[in-house]
């Protein structure tokens, strides 16, 4: 029994067996995968069930992972990207990264680390996690906010400096270790390195797009494309000193530029995760739990810092460049933990023999503490907003002068329909009032929406409608309506969604007109009125009674079940 156990095939049907049920006890938690896949790695490893001994497969499973994981970060990088989203995305990016790097350096020579292991940690503390964030910005619907989007602004920034910052590490490290890699000196390293982009700009222009088109005839042969490039040009990063890392992410690079980069992706995603299961899984095997026991104190010390003086410096930086607390605050929060890249990057420092593996376990033990408390603290950010809010005045300038430009500063009274959420629905309420006369005056915190409502002539109002001071500005006293067409999405972990608090923050706000929120959902309207909605509006019930109307020869007039504005009658359309 003991063999079979032990035979390579065992040993990964046991972690696997482990994973999802660990996993799945993690996700009851609201955990990220990382920690319980980490976490699956301690139990199996010496210290506790000792069931890993198959290093070499798991190791190579591990690093085919990070491959691919640099492969799938490659293919999104887009440069015009951090150029659209303006200067708070790198500035915010670059003065995050240099002062959580100067400031957990400090702290580690206090600690008594040394300087060169003081200085890895400090860098490895500098990088948030890029997918935990979308994930969970994406689960809360907002990515497309505006602290959402300059938080992937500045995650990007820092993706760039992972990059350099590996770029420098396996150059620097060129003659400290011999075994994995190929180059000889730094000068070599370099020139390889300018080869590999040089490989990578010729093959995006002339190979890249026809090689793409033809094989995106067969889904999997695509797929198998993407799988042997970021193999391959890991190979030869490795090969050439540059690490497996680097060539990974040039593979992405130069398939980032083809109109398959997101069918490649979604396709991949999966994979990747797959594997960098064993990744921390082979991470955690190799962490003593004794050795983690050594640095309790600096593990605790160090997530302090990275939970709150990270979140600190980007309200500090965003409030200095004219943003309001409450958005510097929530796209704070983004960065209050460290990265698989953070474990990765010191993976390699280890393997250059740069620090010892200590180091890896007081970053593994940080990691693991961040990534678990940030969950909580992104989940639960407009709360947290709420208690802290008195005493973030300090961050905030006078006037705000960033976020009015960017609404357009239209603070006059005279509007008759407020309308929140500019999508297909809410465009399409504005464009109608707007045809017969009435003043209407859109709000969504999307800067893209805002755009396209100026484009069509409407006047807007970029905020976030679940901002009590941003709602309190608005010009209510004179409006009849307000209009909520944002969709179902909850603002923590309470069954409170946003269309009920639009109801509460106008209301606290003085308005005195009546409220009309959309539903999806006819089992949500006794409840939205009981919120205090007048009108529940479902437009596809009203939709499919209007087209049932035509398919019978109804004339096309004007319904009239709708009380128009002046009414004081309360209905549910």
């Amino acid at each position: 029994m003991d063999t079979l156990i032990h035979t390579p095939f065992a040993e990964i049907a046991v972690l696997l067996v482990m994973a999802a049920g660990i996993g799945l006890f993690g996700l009851l938690l609201r955990q990220p995968l990382i920690v319980s896949f980490i976490a699956v790695g301690l139990i199996a490893g010496p210290s506790v069930l000792d069931v890993v001994h198959s290093d070499e497969q798991i190791d190579l499973l591990s690093e085919l992972g990070i491959a691919v994981l640099l492969f799938l970060v490659g293919i999104k990088l887009d440069v015009k990207l951090i150029r659209s989203l303006g200067r708070v995305a790198l500035l915010t990016g670059l003065g995050q990264v240099l002062f959580t790097s100067i400031f957990g350096y400090l702290i580690g020579l206090m600690l008594g680390l040394g300087h060169v292991t003081s200085l890895y940690v400090a860098v490895a503390l500098t990088f948030s996690s890029t997918i935990i964030i979308v994930k969970l910005l994406s689960d809360k619907r907002e990515i497309d906010s505006l602290h959402g989007q300059i938080a992937l602004g500045f995650l990007i920034v820092q993706d760039l400096v992972v990059v350099f910052a590996m770029i420098v590490l396996s150059a620097i490290g060129i003659g400290a270790a011999d075994g994995g890699h190929g180059g000889g000196s730094v000068p070599v390293v370099l020139a390889s390195g300018l080869a590999m982009v040089a490989l990578v700009v010729l093959f995006v222009r002339y190979v890249a797009n026809p090689l793409t088109e033809r094989l995106a005839r067969a889904q999997e042969l695509l797929v198998i494309l993407a799988i042997a490039m970021a193999a391959m040009f890991a190979a030869i990063g490795d090969f050439v000193g540059l690490g497996k890392e680097v060539g990974g992410l040039l593979a992405g690079v130069a398939l980032a530029s083809t109109p398959y980069r997101e069918t490649i992706a979604a396709r991949l995603a999966p994979l990747r995760d797959f594997l960098l299961l064993f990744f921390f899984i082979a991470l955690g095997a190799t962490l003593d739990l004794s050795l983690l026991g050594t640095h309790v104190t600096g593990a605790i010390v160090f997530s302090l810092f990275v939970l709150i003086g990270n979140p600190l410096i980007v309200l500090a930086i965003m409030g200095a460049m004219g943003y309001r607390k409450r958005t510097g605050f929530l796209a704070g929060l983004t960065v209050a933990q460290i990265s698989e890249f953070s474990l990765i990057f010191v993976a390699m420092g280890v393997s250059l023999g740069h620090v010892q593996e200590d180091a890896l376990g007081l970053v593994t033990m940080v990691g693991l503490v961040t990534i678990a408390a940030s969950t909580y603290m992104i989940t639960y950010s407009h709360q947290l907003y709420a208690v802290f809010e008195p005493v973030l005045g300090i961050f905030e300038r006078r006037g705000t002068p960033r976020e009015p430009l960017e609404a357009g500063d239209h603070r006059d009274d005279g509007y008759k329909v407020i309308v929140f959420g500019l999508g297909r629905f809410g465009t399409a309420i504005g464009m109608r009032l707007h045809k017969r006369g009435i003043r209407v005056l859109g709000v969504d915190f999307n800067p893209l929406a805002v755009r396209r409502w100026r484009e069509l002539g409407l006047e807007t109002e970029f905020g976030d409608a679940t901002d009590p001071e941003f709602v309190a500005e608005l010009p209510l006293s004179q409006a009849d309506w307000v209009v909520s067409t944002v969709p179902i999405h909850p603002t923590g972990l309470s069954h409170e969604d946003t269309r009920t608090t639009i109801i509460q923050l106008t209301r606290a706000a003085g308005f005195r007109g009546r409220v009309a929120v959309a539903s999806h959902h006819p089992r949500d309207t006794e409840d939205l009125c009981a919120a205090g909605a007048d009108m529940v509006l479902e437009p596809f019930q009203d939709a499919a009674d209007r087209a049932v109307d035509l398919l019978c020869g109804a004339p096309e007039e004007e319904r009239t079940d709708i009380p128009p504005i002046g009414s004081e009658e309360k209905q549910t359309v």
